[in-house]
């Protein structure tokens, strides 16, 4: 059952990228014969370097026959801290840290704070500070250098996959060939029928950082489906950003 409240959740997980300076990213002259350990290195060589971003996202959800759509004004300093805003108005402020996740509701006057469970719930795998911005910055989930992979080629693009699937799920990385970024990262949970695919669809040149332009993420358990569409209209990479954050006496605490 789509509810407001797993909305507002929803929202919590929609954090991307965009800049003044911005061109598409297309393919260029693939290369297909890097081994898998060279392929994680150019792939490394990708990570995008900032300090602070603000954005406006246009996000589309589809949750089952139910669609919604909102503009969120996100701003990040990297590695620590994400404040988000629902627009035009900011009824629904965020904030989500390393240690914990909040946010308030000016319209029923409820808040939440805690950590993030109930995200990892939603998308069906355990998720933390680091993996949400892996997620929307194009980065693997869990760390390249922490497996030893395999590699193989399909419809010209990359496969990665660990020579040891983990016995809890198992995990598949597509990367483009002429610029090593990730074309889709998907995570299976056979046994609990449970399956979690982000794609890039386009990635984009922001002042020589290479970072995604379109993003789908689809979740799925059992019977159920859950899209996620993300558009990212104009941002600012490095400018002075405040990030201010209570939550308002009064509020009633929400239990998930």
């Amino acid at each position: 059952m789509y509810t407001y409240r797993r909305s507002i959740t929803i929202l919590l997980l929609l954090l991307v990228f965009n800049c003044k300076s911005t061109r598409t990213v297309r393919s260029g002259e693939a290369n297909l014969k890097l081994s898998a350990k060279q392929l994680i290195k150019e792939n490394l060589r990708q990570t995008p370097h900032f300090k602070t971003l603000a954005v406006r996202v246009k996000v589309d959800v589809k949750d089952g026959d139910k669609e919604k759509g909102y503009t969120v004004n996100m701003r990040i300093e990297k590695d620590k801290k994400i404040l988000l805003m629902s627009s035009p108005i900011s009824v629904v402020k965020a904030l989500i840290t390393p240690d914990k996740v909040s946010f308030y509701n000016k319209l029923d006057n409820t808040y939440f704070e805690g950590d993030y469970s109930y995200l990892s719930k939603l998308l069906g795998t355990e998720l933390d500070f680091e993996k949400v911005q892996n997620l929307l910055l194009g980065e693997a989930l869990f760390h390249l250098k922490d497996e030893t992979y395999k590699v193989s080629v399909d419809d010209n693009t990359y496969v990665l996959e660990p020579k040891q699937q983990r016995a809890v799920f198992e995990l598949f990385l597509l990367l483009e060939p002429s610029y090593f970024k990730i074309k889709s990262q998907q995570i299976y949970q056979p046994e609990k029928f449970r399956h979690l695919q982000i794609d890039y669809l386009a990635y984009q040149k922001i002042e020589k950082q290479t970072l995604p332009q379109h993003i789908k993420v689809i979740a799925i358990e059992a019977n159920e489906e859950l899209i996620i569409n993300l558009e990212y209209k104009g941002a600012a990479l490095d400018v002075d950003l405040r990030f201010p954050f209570k939550i308002p006496s009064g509020y009633k605490e929400i239990a998930f």
